[in-house]
């Protein structure tokens, strides 16, 4: 019985080895399988970097804003007595918008002006006493006063009546009106917005790194909303003061505004020229993979496998950019010309991938695109 259990437990302790053995190979055949493994290709689009003329401007959003601009408004309580201006018109300086009842101002008016032609007259007949040496200087002088401030009294009337008449400050346009015929105008309420649209300022904010390539007379370049060309001005001034929050400095430029297109309030993007034209490597934007740790583009080349044959490839390259334009970006450095880099596809890649490349359709790739069938 004792041999017949050992018998039994030789064989087991051998089937247990042949089958540690065949494992042992499979697993390391799998192994062995799995490092000559070389996953299939992408399909990427890649464009050779080549040097090209950058215009080194620099984009910066900015508000339009009146250089004259107000809301005509009241400048006594009354009642409106006629309106002489339409919405949206264009005024030219001093034209009456709107009148204010002033009967009453009126006739005190006149009982002022014959208070003043009383007074006159005394003082004309004390003149006479005080040369004949029937009356006395003191009753000239009295006499002389109260031609003064009768004369002051239809002055002021008058001043006052001038000031129910809401002129246009300056030339513009004006916008919605904000007063009824008959409506009662407390002091100071609103009339009528009024806005000098030639010239205009454009107000921006350029960072502080950038303020001193920015110069004041240098051009800046803006596109109205619908407009065919730009319109182009010149930074008039910078603020004295920069953004602590932002680090932004504010500059201010002037247009013409010949076409109208720039209205106050209105967002607008601009250009500021900020230095002679320069060569930069030019890819689209779609070749940039954007990372915290850096920027990089993925370079196709050569690459040697595992197995010490070489394949089609590609290198993660770390690079600088410049500024943007259209469809394209600036690299400063990183990128040689002539090297070839993937256009699109750059999501799925990795160090050292191996790619196919298929050029039939590329990415857009314009220094000024424009939106097709818009």
């Amino acid at each position: 019985m004792k041999k017949r259990m050992l018998v039994m437990l030789a064989v087991v302790i051998a089937f247990v080895a042949v089958i540690a053995s065949v494992k042992t190979f499979q697993i390391k055949a799998a192994i062995a399988q799995g490092s000559s493994y070389q996953p299939p290709p992408e399909t990427v689009t890649t464009v050779i970097a080549k040097q090209e003329e950058w215009n080194t401007t620099l984009h910066a959003i900015g508000s339009v804003a009146a250089v004259n601009g107000v809301t005509v408004s009241a400048d006594l309580p009354g009642v409106v007595s006629a309106i002489l201006f339409d919405s949206g018109r264009s005024v030219n300086k001093g034209d009456v918008l709107v009148l204010l009842d002033t009967k009453q101002e009126r006739a005190q008016l006149a009982a002022a002006e014959a208070q003043r032609e009383l007074s006159r007259l005394a003082l004309e007949r004390q003149k006479g006493l005080l040369a004949n040496g029937i009356n006395s200087q003191a009753a000239y002088d009295q006499a002389a006063a109260e031609f003064k401030q009768a004369d002051a009294g239809v002055a002021g009337l008058r001043a006052t009546i001038e000031r129910k008449t809401i002129r246009a400050p300056f030339s513009g346009v004006l916008g919605i009106r904000l007063v009824n015929l008959g409506q009662y105008l407390a002091g100071g309420a609103p009339v009528v917005s009024l806005q000098a649209l030639r010239p205009v300022y454009v107000n921006l904010t350029v960072p502080q790194q950038e303020i001193g390539k920015v110069t004041v007379g240098s051009n800046v370049e803006v596109t109205p909303e619908g407009a065919s060309a730009p319109e182009v001005g010149r930074v008039a001034a910078f603020d004295s003061v920069i953004d602590e929050a932002t680090r932004n400095v504010r500059v201010q430029a002037t247009f013409d505004n010949r076409s109208g297109g720039l209205r106050p309030g209105m967002f607008v993007d601009a250009q500021l020229a900020r230095g002679a034209k320069t060569l930069a490597i030019t890819v689209p934007v779609s070749s940039i993979s954007y990372a915290p740790f850096g920027d990089s583009v993925f370079i196709v080349e050569d690459v040697k496998g595992p197995n010490g044959k070489t394949y089609r490839g590609v290198r993660q390259q770390f690079v600088k950019l410049g500024g943007s334009r259209g469809d394209q970006v600036a690299i400063v450095t990183g990128v040689k010309p002539g090297e070839e880099v993937v256009t699109s596809g750059v999501f799925k890649l990795r160090p050292g991938a191996a790619v196919t490349v298929n050029n039939a359709i590329q990415p857009g790739n314009s220094a000024s695109p424009k939106p097709a069938d818009s």
